[in-house]
Protein backbone atom coordinates (compact mmCIF):
# COMPACT_ATOMS: atom_id res chain seq x y z
CA UNK A 1 0.00 0.00 0.00
CA UNK A 2 0.98 3.33 -0.87
CA UNK A 3 -0.37 6.52 0.65
CA UNK A 4 -0.15 9.72 -1.31
CA UNK A 5 -0.22 13.56 -0.63
CA UNK A 6 3.11 12.85 1.81
CA UNK A 7 6.53 13.36 1.36
CA UNK A 8 8.92 11.13 -0.50
CA UNK A 9 11.24 11.49 3.04
CA UNK A 10 14.70 12.68 1.43
CA UNK A 11 13.96 16.15 2.59
CA UNK A 12 12.63 17.68 6.21
CA UNK A 13 9.30 17.57 6.63
CA UNK A 14 7.44 20.55 6.29
CA UNK A 15 5.50 21.38 9.45
CA UNK A 16 2.56 23.86 8.49
CA UNK A 17 0.80 23.14 12.09
CA UNK A 18 3.16 25.59 13.84
CA UNK A 19 4.06 29.21 12.82
CA UNK A 20 7.40 29.70 14.81
CA UNK A 21 9.13 26.56 16.19
CA UNK A 22 12.67 27.02 17.38
CA UNK A 23 14.29 24.24 15.67
CA UNK A 24 16.73 21.53 17.19
CA UNK A 25 20.72 21.77 16.76
CA UNK A 26 21.78 18.34 15.76
CA UNK A 27 19.66 15.62 13.81
CA UNK A 28 17.39 13.64 16.49
CA UNK A 29 17.12 9.64 16.45
CA UNK A 30 14.15 7.29 17.50
CA UNK A 31 16.23 6.61 20.57
CA UNK A 32 15.80 10.84 21.26
CA UNK A 33 12.02 9.57 21.53
CA UNK A 34 12.09 6.57 23.36
CA UNK A 35 11.37 7.14 26.97
CA UNK A 36 13.17 4.66 30.00
CA UNK A 37 9.58 3.16 31.01
CA UNK A 38 8.99 -0.39 30.40
CA UNK A 39 6.36 -0.79 27.84
CA UNK A 40 3.82 -3.35 28.85
CA UNK A 41 1.01 -4.72 26.57
CA UNK A 42 0.56 -8.16 25.69
CA UNK A 43 2.46 -10.24 23.79
CA UNK A 44 1.73 -9.21 20.31
CA UNK A 45 -0.39 -6.53 20.90
CA UNK A 46 -0.73 -4.61 17.51
CA UNK A 47 0.14 -0.64 19.69
CA UNK A 48 3.82 -1.96 19.83
CA UNK A 49 4.19 -1.83 15.78
CA UNK A 50 2.09 1.49 15.66
CA UNK A 51 4.63 2.75 18.90
CA UNK A 52 7.63 1.64 16.55
CA UNK A 53 6.30 3.62 13.60
CA UNK A 54 5.73 7.09 15.74
CA UNK A 55 9.03 7.13 17.80
CA UNK A 56 10.90 6.47 14.24
CA UNK A 57 8.36 9.16 12.44
CA UNK A 58 8.52 12.04 15.34
CA UNK A 59 12.31 12.60 14.16
CA UNK A 60 10.90 14.26 10.99
CA UNK A 61 9.06 16.81 11.94
CA UNK A 62 12.30 18.79 13.29
CA UNK A 63 10.83 19.50 16.64
CA UNK A 64 11.77 20.00 20.16
CA UNK A 65 10.64 17.34 22.42
CA UNK A 66 8.99 19.81 24.34
CA UNK A 67 7.43 21.13 21.32
CA UNK A 68 5.35 17.80 20.91
CA UNK A 69 2.42 16.69 23.55
CA UNK A 70 0.86 13.38 23.32
CA UNK A 71 -2.82 13.18 25.36
CA UNK A 72 -4.45 10.35 25.46
CA UNK A 73 -7.72 8.82 27.04
CA UNK A 74 -8.62 5.55 28.54
CA UNK A 75 -7.60 2.14 27.25
CA UNK A 76 -4.45 0.23 26.41
CA UNK A 77 -3.48 2.35 24.02
CA UNK A 78 -3.58 5.57 26.28
CA UNK A 79 -0.50 4.07 27.65
CA UNK A 80 1.26 5.90 25.00
CA UNK A 81 2.49 8.82 27.00
CA UNK A 82 4.48 7.10 29.01
CA UNK A 83 6.79 5.54 25.99
CA UNK A 84 7.26 8.64 24.57
CA UNK A 85 10.01 11.39 25.58
CA UNK A 86 8.13 14.04 24.77
CA UNK A 87 5.59 15.97 27.42
CA UNK A 88 2.34 13.81 27.42
CA UNK A 89 -0.71 13.84 29.58
CA UNK A 90 -2.77 10.63 30.40
CA UNK A 91 -6.04 11.76 30.89
CA UNK A 92 -9.74 11.20 31.26
CA UNK A 93 -12.03 8.77 29.63
CA UNK A 94 -12.94 10.01 26.17
CA UNK A 95 -12.07 13.19 27.00
CA UNK A 96 -8.26 13.85 25.16
CA UNK A 97 -9.83 15.62 22.45
CA UNK A 98 -11.41 18.50 24.80
CA UNK A 99 -8.07 18.12 26.78
CA UNK A 100 -6.04 18.76 22.92
CA UNK A 101 -8.96 21.43 21.76
CA UNK A 102 -7.64 23.69 24.99
CA UNK A 103 -4.04 23.04 24.98
CA UNK A 104 -3.59 23.45 20.70
CA UNK A 105 -5.76 26.66 21.04
CA UNK A 106 -3.46 28.67 24.36
CA UNK A 107 0.14 27.56 22.58
CA UNK A 108 0.18 27.16 18.83
CA UNK A 109 3.78 26.59 19.62
CA UNK A 110 3.05 22.36 20.09
CA UNK A 111 2.01 19.84 18.03
CA UNK A 112 -0.64 18.35 19.76
CA UNK A 113 -1.41 14.30 19.53
CA UNK A 114 -4.62 12.58 20.50
CA UNK A 115 -3.95 8.78 21.10
CA UNK A 116 -7.64 6.71 22.05
CA UNK A 117 -9.03 3.52 20.91
CA UNK A 118 -12.74 2.76 19.66
CA UNK A 119 -14.06 2.38 23.08
CA UNK A 120 -12.67 5.83 24.52
CA UNK A 121 -13.45 7.83 21.27
CA UNK A 122 -16.58 6.48 20.29
CA UNK A 123 -18.10 5.52 23.24
CA UNK A 124 -18.31 8.15 25.75
CA UNK A 125 -16.06 10.04 23.98
CA UNK A 126 -18.16 10.39 21.28
CA UNK A 127 -19.34 13.88 21.44
CA UNK A 128 -15.73 15.34 21.93
CA UNK A 129 -14.44 13.60 19.00
CA UNK A 130 -16.67 15.10 16.54
CA UNK A 131 -16.76 18.42 17.62
CA UNK A 132 -13.28 18.77 17.70
CA UNK A 133 -13.76 17.19 13.72
CA UNK A 134 -16.17 19.71 12.99
CA UNK A 135 -14.28 22.56 14.20
CA UNK A 136 -11.16 21.41 12.34
CA UNK A 137 -8.17 22.26 15.35
CA UNK A 138 -4.70 21.33 14.94
CA UNK A 139 -4.43 18.51 16.05
CA UNK A 140 -3.33 14.66 14.88
CA UNK A 141 -5.49 12.01 16.47
CA UNK A 142 -4.63 8.23 15.91
CA UNK A 143 -7.33 5.81 16.68
CA UNK A 144 -6.72 2.65 17.41
CA UNK A 145 -9.13 0.13 16.41
CA UNK A 146 -9.44 -3.71 17.44
CA UNK A 147 -12.74 -3.81 17.60
CA UNK A 148 -13.01 -4.99 21.02
CA UNK A 149 -12.91 -3.24 24.90
CA UNK A 150 -9.34 -4.82 25.50
CA UNK A 151 -8.05 -2.59 28.66
CA UNK A 152 -11.72 -4.10 30.48
CA UNK A 153 -11.06 -7.62 29.22
CA UNK A 154 -13.48 -8.10 26.53
CA UNK A 155 -16.69 -6.75 26.43
CA UNK A 156 -17.75 -5.72 22.70
CA UNK A 157 -17.21 -2.15 21.70
CA UNK A 158 -18.51 0.83 19.67
CA UNK A 159 -16.63 -1.22 16.37
CA UNK A 160 -17.40 -4.87 17.27
CA UNK A 161 -19.29 -6.80 14.39
CA UNK A 162 -22.67 -7.80 15.15
CA UNK A 163 -23.46 -10.91 16.29
CA UNK A 164 -20.19 -10.52 18.21
CA UNK A 165 -19.86 -13.05 20.98
CA UNK A 166 -18.11 -11.14 24.39
CA UNK A 167 -18.04 -11.24 27.88
CA UNK A 168 -20.76 -8.56 28.00
CA UNK A 169 -22.77 -10.03 24.71
CA UNK A 170 -22.89 -13.94 25.55
CA UNK A 171 -25.92 -14.08 22.91
CA UNK A 172 -24.16 -11.78 20.58
CA UNK A 173 -24.23 -7.99 20.04
CA UNK A 174 -27.40 -6.60 18.89
CA UNK A 175 -25.68 -2.90 17.60
CA UNK A 176 -24.93 -1.92 14.44
CA UNK A 177 -21.47 -0.68 14.69
CA UNK A 178 -19.95 2.62 13.95
CA UNK A 179 -17.30 3.13 10.83
CA UNK A 180 -15.34 5.57 12.20
CA UNK A 181 -13.69 6.59 8.63
CA UNK A 182 -17.40 7.73 8.09
CA UNK A 183 -18.49 9.23 11.18
CA UNK A 184 -15.83 11.87 10.27
CA UNK A 185 -16.51 11.95 6.81
CA UNK A 186 -20.39 12.91 8.28
CA UNK A 187 -18.55 15.40 10.78
CA UNK A 188 -16.76 17.21 7.79
CA UNK A 189 -13.16 16.04 8.85
CA UNK A 190 -10.64 17.83 6.46
CA UNK A 191 -8.03 15.20 6.50
CA UNK A 192 -9.04 11.33 7.31
CA UNK A 193 -7.30 8.44 6.69
CA UNK A 194 -7.18 4.44 7.58
CA UNK A 195 -3.86 2.18 8.08
CA UNK A 196 -2.85 -1.20 9.57
CA UNK A 197 -0.69 -1.57 12.52
CA UNK A 198 1.54 -4.03 10.59
CA UNK A 199 2.39 -2.39 7.81
CA UNK A 200 4.96 0.33 8.60
CA UNK A 201 5.71 1.72 5.32
CA UNK A 202 2.14 2.60 4.93
CA UNK A 203 1.36 3.71 8.38
CA UNK A 204 4.56 6.07 8.59
CA UNK A 205 3.36 7.73 4.93
CA UNK A 206 -0.08 8.40 6.41
CA UNK A 207 1.75 9.72 9.70
CA UNK A 208 3.95 11.60 7.44
CA UNK A 209 0.75 13.36 5.73
CA UNK A 210 -1.53 13.52 8.68
CA UNK A 211 1.51 15.61 10.81
CA UNK A 212 1.87 17.99 7.79
CA UNK A 213 -1.95 18.45 7.70
CA UNK A 214 -3.48 22.01 9.57
CA UNK A 215 -6.40 20.85 11.18
CA UNK A 216 -7.58 17.90 12.35
CA UNK A 217 -6.19 14.86 11.38
CA UNK A 218 -7.96 11.98 12.48
CA UNK A 219 -6.12 8.24 11.32
CA UNK A 220 -7.89 5.02 11.97
CA UNK A 221 -5.11 2.82 12.76
CA UNK A 222 -7.16 -1.38 12.82
CA UNK A 223 -4.85 -3.04 15.69
CA UNK A 224 -5.50 -6.55 16.52
CA UNK A 225 -5.32 -7.74 20.17
CA UNK A 226 -4.52 -11.09 19.87
CA UNK A 227 -6.17 -11.64 23.41
CA UNK A 228 -9.58 -10.95 23.25
CA UNK A 229 -10.29 -10.51 19.60
CA UNK A 230 -7.31 -11.96 17.65
CA UNK A 231 -7.14 -12.30 13.99
CA UNK A 232 -9.74 -9.44 13.85
CA UNK A 233 -8.37 -8.56 10.89
CA UNK A 234 -7.03 -11.26 8.79
CA UNK A 235 -8.38 -10.44 5.70
CA UNK A 236 -6.53 -7.51 5.26
CA UNK A 237 -3.30 -8.95 6.71
CA UNK A 238 -3.27 -12.37 5.11
CA UNK A 239 -1.39 -13.15 1.84
CA UNK A 240 -4.25 -15.09 0.68
CA UNK A 241 -6.43 -12.90 0.61
CA UNK A 242 -5.28 -9.08 1.57
CA UNK A 243 -5.09 -8.22 -2.23
CA UNK A 244 -8.31 -8.96 -2.91
CA UNK A 245 -9.60 -7.20 1.32
CA UNK A 246 -7.88 -3.47 0.70
CA UNK A 247 -9.07 -1.46 -1.46
CA UNK A 248 -6.45 1.26 -1.70
CA UNK A 249 -7.05 4.86 -2.32
CA UNK A 250 -3.69 6.77 -3.79
CA UNK A 251 -5.45 10.38 -5.03
CA UNK A 252 -5.14 10.85 -8.06
CA UNK A 253 -5.65 7.06 -9.20
CA UNK A 254 -7.97 4.33 -10.49
CA UNK A 255 -9.34 2.45 -7.76
CA UNK A 256 -8.34 -0.85 -8.98
CA UNK A 257 -7.60 -3.75 -6.73
CA UNK A 258 -7.13 -7.18 -6.24
CA UNK A 259 -4.94 -9.71 -7.77
CA UNK A 260 -4.56 -8.78 -11.54
CA UNK A 261 -6.24 -5.44 -10.61
CA UNK A 262 -9.23 -8.23 -12.07
CA UNK A 263 -11.72 -5.72 -9.03
CA UNK A 264 -12.27 -2.25 -9.45
CA UNK A 265 -14.48 0.31 -7.45
CA UNK A 266 -17.29 1.81 -10.45
CA UNK A 267 -20.08 4.03 -9.86
CA UNK A 268 -23.93 2.60 -11.10
CA UNK A 269 -25.18 4.27 -13.62
CA UNK A 270 -28.64 3.56 -12.16
CA UNK A 271 -28.37 4.48 -8.50
CA UNK A 272 -25.59 7.02 -8.25
CA UNK A 273 -23.53 4.23 -5.79
CA UNK A 274 -20.08 3.15 -5.68
CA UNK A 275 -19.92 -0.31 -5.53
CA UNK A 276 -17.36 -2.90 -6.19
CA UNK A 277 -17.03 -4.71 -9.67
CA UNK A 278 -15.26 -7.83 -11.64
CA UNK A 279 -13.38 -6.96 -14.62
CA UNK A 280 -14.38 -3.56 -15.46
CA UNK A 281 -13.72 -1.49 -18.09
CA UNK A 282 -10.85 1.44 -17.36
CA UNK A 283 -13.35 4.06 -18.37
CA UNK A 284 -15.69 3.00 -15.94
CA UNK A 285 -13.35 2.90 -12.78
CA UNK A 286 -13.69 5.50 -10.21
CA UNK A 287 -10.32 7.65 -10.09
CA UNK A 288 -9.47 8.64 -6.50
CA UNK A 289 -9.84 12.55 -5.45
CA UNK A 290 -8.84 13.03 -2.14
CA UNK A 291 -8.75 16.78 -2.16
CA UNK A 292 -12.50 17.20 -3.26
CA UNK A 293 -14.16 19.81 -1.57
CA UNK A 294 -17.87 17.74 -1.48
CA UNK A 295 -17.31 14.39 1.23
CA UNK A 296 -19.87 12.49 0.07
CA UNK A 297 -17.89 10.77 -2.64
CA UNK A 298 -15.23 9.95 0.38
CA UNK A 299 -18.65 9.27 2.43
CA UNK A 300 -19.29 6.54 -0.36
CA UNK A 301 -16.13 5.07 -0.05
CA UNK A 302 -15.84 4.56 3.29
CA UNK A 303 -19.49 2.75 3.03
CA UNK A 304 -17.85 -0.29 1.19
CA UNK A 305 -16.02 -0.53 4.55
CA UNK A 306 -17.63 -4.48 5.13
CA UNK A 307 -18.70 -4.41 8.90
CA UNK A 308 -18.30 -8.19 9.28
CA UNK A 309 -15.44 -10.05 8.45
CA UNK A 310 -13.61 -7.47 6.61
CA UNK A 311 -13.91 -8.94 3.09
CA UNK A 312 -13.53 -5.25 1.57
CA UNK A 313 -12.05 -2.64 3.16
CA UNK A 314 -10.51 1.11 1.79
CA UNK A 315 -7.12 2.32 3.01
CA UNK A 316 -5.85 5.25 2.53
CA UNK A 317 -6.30 9.10 2.82
CA UNK A 318 -9.65 9.63 1.85
CA UNK A 319 -10.38 12.96 2.48
CA UNK A 320 -7.54 15.61 2.77
CA UNK A 321 -8.62 19.27 1.90
CA UNK A 322 -7.99 23.34 3.62
CA UNK A 323 -10.05 25.05 5.80
CA UNK A 324 -10.21 27.51 8.39
CA UNK A 325 -8.57 26.31 11.85
CA UNK A 326 -10.75 26.73 15.12
CA UNK A 327 -7.21 27.62 17.23
CA UNK A 328 -5.95 29.54 14.44
CA UNK A 329 -9.36 31.54 14.40
CA UNK A 330 -9.47 32.34 17.96
CA UNK A 331 -6.39 33.66 17.89
CA UNK A 332 -7.22 35.91 15.47
CA UNK A 333 -10.17 36.96 17.12
CA UNK A 334 -8.12 38.07 20.56
CA UNK A 335 -5.67 39.24 18.47
CA UNK A 336 -7.95 41.52 16.93
CA UNK A 337 -9.66 42.81 19.99
CA UNK A 338 -6.52 43.59 21.91
CA UNK A 339 -5.32 45.36 19.53
CA UNK A 340 -8.76 47.36 18.89
CA UNK A 341 -9.21 50.93 20.03
CA UNK A 342 -12.14 52.84 21.50
CA UNK A 343 -15.02 50.50 22.46
CA UNK A 344 -13.54 47.47 21.54
CA UNK A 345 -10.63 47.40 23.57
CA UNK A 346 -12.57 49.00 27.00
CA UNK A 347 -15.17 46.20 26.41
CA UNK A 348 -11.99 43.48 26.42
CA UNK A 349 -10.58 44.87 29.73
CA UNK A 350 -14.21 44.91 31.03
CA UNK A 351 -14.51 41.20 30.11
CA UNK A 352 -11.62 40.05 31.65
CA UNK A 353 -11.70 42.20 34.73
CA UNK A 354 -15.62 41.16 35.51
CA UNK A 355 -16.69 39.10 37.97
CA UNK A 356 -14.65 37.61 40.34
CA UNK A 357 -10.87 38.01 39.73
CA UNK A 358 -7.58 37.22 41.99
CA UNK A 359 -4.25 38.38 42.24
CA UNK A 360 -1.76 36.08 42.46
CA UNK A 361 1.92 36.72 43.54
Amino acid sequence: MTATGTSTGTEPLPFPGLREVPGTDTAQTRKDFTSDQEVRWCPGCGDYAVLAAVQGFLPELGLRRENIVFISGIGCSSRFPYYLDTFGMHSIHGRAPAIATGLATSREDLSVWVVTGDGDALSIGGNHLIHALRRNVNMTILLFNNRIYGLTKGQYSPTSEPGKVTKSTPMGSLDNPFNPVSLALGAEATFVARTVDSDRKHLTEVLRAAAAHRGTSLVEIYQNCPIFNDGAFDSVKDNDTRDDAIIPLRHGEPIRFGREGRLGVVRDPATGALRIAEDPADADVLTHDAHAADPSTAFALSRLTDSGVLAHAPVGIFRQVEAATYDDSARDQVHVASQGTGDRREALAGLLSSGDTWTVV
